[in-house]
C-alpha cells in the first residue's frame, strides 16, 4: 500500500502535461448549479506577476527559478503562540499551487474546449489548499525548498500553506506498533530535515492530520510512544521564528474535548499557536466552533482553525440502531465556506482548506486505491454541491432538502 502510495504520489508531482493531471471525462453534471465565470488568463492568482522569467502555470516545482520568500505581516509576531497575540494569519495573502492536481485538471478543461467542467474545476482550483507532506517524501528537504521556491518565484509574497502528514497510520487494532521504535527514529530525522529546509521563511502549518485521534490504534505499549514522537516534532518545529502553527486537534463528531486537550498539552501546544479541526472530517463548521471554544478553554485560550474545504454539505448519517457517521468517500458531499480570516470568532483564526477536495481516501464508496490519488470526478462532485452553511438547514437531511 505503501508503494502504491509512494508511486501515485511521484506521478502526480513531476509527470509534465495536463496527460498526468486529468482523466478523460465527459461533462457528468449537466445540471449543476452555475458557476463562476473563468479567469480570461491561465494563472492562480492572475493579480500577482510571477518573477521575470518564471512561468506562471508551471509544471513542476524543480523548474522554478530563485525568488524572495514571503516576510509576512510587519509587527506581528508570526508564531502568535501567546493567546494574546494578533492573529498571525490576519493580512496574508495564501498561495494557490499551480502544480496541484486540481489546477492541471482545470488547465485540461479549459485547453479541450469543455467550458463547463472547467467553471467547475475552477472552483476548487482557485482556492489556496494546504500542500502535503509526508512518508512518501524521501528526499523532504529537496521537495520543500522547491515547493517554497517555487511559491516565491510564482506568487511573490503569497505565504505557503504545509501540512506534515509523517506518522505512520496504516493500521488499527491487532497489536499494531506503527513501526515500532525503528519508525519513530526515522519520523524525528524527518521533522529535522522538513525544519530546515523551511528555515526562515513565512510559512502556516498544519501538524499531523488524525495523529491524537488514531492514539488507540496502537497497541497500547506504543501510545505513550506517539504522544512522546509528536511532542519532539512540536518541539522542533515551534522553533521556526517564521512558522504560524496548528495542531492536530480532531473534529466535533470524533474525540470528547477533554480527552483532546490532555494530549494537546502533552504534546506541547503551549510553544505554538493553537490546534486545527475538521482536517478530514466533513463534519459541519459551527459544531466544530463549539468544540474548539470547549478545547481552547482546556488548554490555555489558545487558538483555532476550522478546515471548510468539504464540508458544505456537512456528514452523512446512516440510521437505525447504530448510527454511522459516513467518513470515507462520502456521496454527494460540497465545498464549504472558502478560506478566510472573517470568521466572526475571535477565538477561530481562520477558515482554511487543510484537505484537499478531490483526493480517493480509499476503496471505498468508489473511490481509487491508493489513498491519496487524485479522482477529478469526486473534484466536480464537490465543486457540484458547493455551499456556504456552517449548520445544516431546517429541513435538510444529510445536506439536502428532501430525499437524495
Amino acid at each position: 500500500m505503501l508503494a502504491g502510495a509512494l508511486v501515485c504520489a511521484l506521478l502526480l508531482l513531476f509527470a509534465a502535461g495536463p496527460r498526468a493531471s486529468a482523466q478523460e471525462l465527459p461533462d457528468v453534471y449537466p445540471d449543476a448549479v452555475p458557476a463562476s465565470p473563468q479567469p480570461l488568463r491561465l494563472g492562480p492568482v492572475p493579480d500577482i506577476r510571477p518573477v521575470r522569467g518564471q512561468d506562471r502555470t508551471p509544471r513542476v516545482a524543480k523548474g522554478c527559478v530563485r525568488g524572495r520568500r514571503p516576510a509576512g505581516v510587519p509587527g506581528i509576531d508570526p508564531r502568535g503562540a501567546d493567546p494574546g497575540s494578533p492573529n498571525p494569519l490576519r493580512g496574508l495573502r495564501w498561495y494557490v499551487d499551480p502544480v496541484e492536481p486540481a489546477y492541471r485538471s482545470y488547465r485540461t478543461f479549459v485547453r479541450k474546449g469543455r467550458r463547463h467542467a472547467a467553471s467547475l474545476m475552477w472552483r476548487v482550483a482557485r482556492e489556496p489548499r494546504f500542500r502535503w507532506f509526508g512518508r512518501w517524501d524521501h528526499s523532504v528537504r529537496r521537495r520543500v525548498r522547491n515547493y517554497l521556491r517555487c511559491a516565491a518565484t510564482v506568487q511573490p509574497g503569497a505565504v505557503p500553506l504545509m501540512a506534515v502528514m509523517r506518522h505512520q497510520g496504516r493500521g488499527c487494532g491487532g497489536g499494531y506498533s506503527g513501526g515500532g521504535p525503528a519508525e519513530d527514529a526515522r519520523t524525528r530525522a524527518w521533522y529535522r530535515a522538513f525544519a530546515r529546509a523551511v528555515g526562515g521563511t513565512r510559512v502556516v502549518i498544519a501538524f499531523e492530520p488524525d495523529s491524537l485521534g488514531t492514539v488507540d490504534c496502537l497497541s497500547r505499549s506504543r501510545r505513550r510512544a506517539r504522544l512522546r514522537l509528536l511532542r519532539y516534532g512540536v518541539d522542533v518545529l515551534s522553533r521556526l521564528p517564521r512558522a504560524t502553527i496548528y495542531l492536530e486537534a480532531g473534529a466535533s463528531d470524533w474525540e470528547p474535548a477533554r480527552r483532546t486537550a490532555k494530549q494537546l498539552r502533552i504534546i506541547g501546544i503551549h510553544k505554538v499557536r493553537g490546534f486545527m479541526l475538521n482536517a478530514t472530517h466533513h463534519d459541519w463548521t459551527r459544531a466544530n466552533i463549539l468544540h474548539g471554544l470547549a478545547i481552547s478553554r482546556r488548554v490555555g485560550g489558545k487558538h483555532f482553525i476550522v478546515s471548510t474545504s468539504f464540508n458544505g454539505r456537512g456528514p452523512i448519517h446512516i440510521g437505525g440502531r447504530r448510527t454511522r457517521n459516513v467518513w470515507c468517500n462520502p456521496p454527494n458531499r460540497g465545498l464549504g465556506i472558502s478560506p478566510t480570516t472573517a470568521t466572526g470568532h475571535p477565538l477561530v483564526d481562520a477558515y482554511m482548506w487543510v484537505n484537499r477536495p478531490g483526493y480517493s481516501a480509499g476503496a471505498c464508496n468508489g473511490g481509487p486505491m491508493p489513498v491519496g490519488c487524485w479522482w477529478p470526478e469526486r473534484a466536480l462532485m464537490y465543486a457540484r454541491f458547493a455551499t456556504n452553511w456552517l449548520s445544516p438547514p431546517r429541513g435538510t437531511r444529510n445536506g439536502f432538502f428532501g430525499d437524495r
